[in-house]
């Protein structure tokens, strides 16, 4: 469930105070945007710890207290005074939420302007290793399987499975901006998968980045198939192959999916 989820939950019973990171001079623990909720007795989601989040915490909750925000925005230096060496100043907004909230909650907090989209495909050990850790990551993503049956009942929000046959066929669907990561369960989808991808960077070139799992070996084969079907060296030089972050040893799924997705947040 995600944090601004858990606080429309709370709103349906009782009010909280919406703590956000308004503004930022220099280094600060969270970006703009950054926010979390201040309840009696809890906080949903983070402004970044430390002792900015805990007096954050206090001035809410004497706001709760109070039954009214006491002071809308409140300058903060992230110095000495707070035992946090960043070095930068924060403005923090407050606002006092209840009920009538909850309906605009998803689009002020779901925080998913600025996500990267992700269009992974293929629903094996190592998709649904990368799903896992993807979904608690600001990504939109698009994951497709020819095979049905390949997808657990229950995904995050941010998370979109299609079956799609034949599974090259989603690539002309793909949000514009996406990272390609291709996996399916045979290399002939692959090279399939690969080639569409291809067609669409050369019709219009919105694709960031094209990644496929294999070996050298595997991409010296596909390098020559792809040749063959009239892709240029410069076309090819686009996609990744091996993919993950170098350094990262293992073949388990959950190690290879940590490799994948470092390096997918790096570029």
């Amino acid at each position: 469930m995600r944090a601004w989820q858990t606080l429309a939950r709370h709103l349906a019973h009782a009010p909280a105070v919406l703590v956000r990171v308004d503004r930022l001079e220099g280094s600060g623990p969270r970006e703009v945007g950054a926010w979390m909720a201040v309840t009696p007795s809890d906080l949903i989601g983070t402004i970044g710890g430390g002792q900015l989040e805990f007096d954050a915490m206090v001035r809410g909750r004497e706001a709760l207290a109070a039954g009214r925000v006491l002071e809308p925005v409140q300058r903060m230096a992230l110095g000495p005074s707070l035992g946090q060496c960043c070095g930068g100043v924060v403005w923090l907004s407050f606002e006092w939420l209840d009920a009538s909230a909850i309906a605009g909650l998803a689009e002020r907090l779901s925080g998913q302007q600025g996500w990267r989209a992700v269009a992974l495909f293929g629903g094996g050990h190592v998709g649904r290793a990368i799903v896992q850790l993807l979904a608690g990551l600001p990504v939109r993503v698009h994951w497709i399987d020819s095979r049905e049956g390949q997808f657990p009942d229950m995904l995050p929000d941010n998370i979109r499975a299609e079956q799609s046959e034949p599974v090259h066929g989603a690539v002309d669907t793909l949000e514009p901006g996406s990272r390609v990561l291709i996996m399916s369960f045979s290399h002939a989808e692959d090279l399939d998968i690969l080639a569409a991808c291809l067609r669409r960077q050369r019709a219009v070139g919105d694709l960031a980045s094209l990644g496929l799992i294999g070996s050298k070996s595997k991409w010296a084969t596909f390098r020559h198939r792809l040749q063959a079907r009239g892709f240029t060296e410069a076309e090819l030089a686009r996609v990744v192959c091996p993919i993950g972050l170098p350094g990262i040893h293992g073949k388990q799924p959950e190690v290879v999916a940590l490799a994948v997705v470092a390096q997918l947040m790096q570029d």
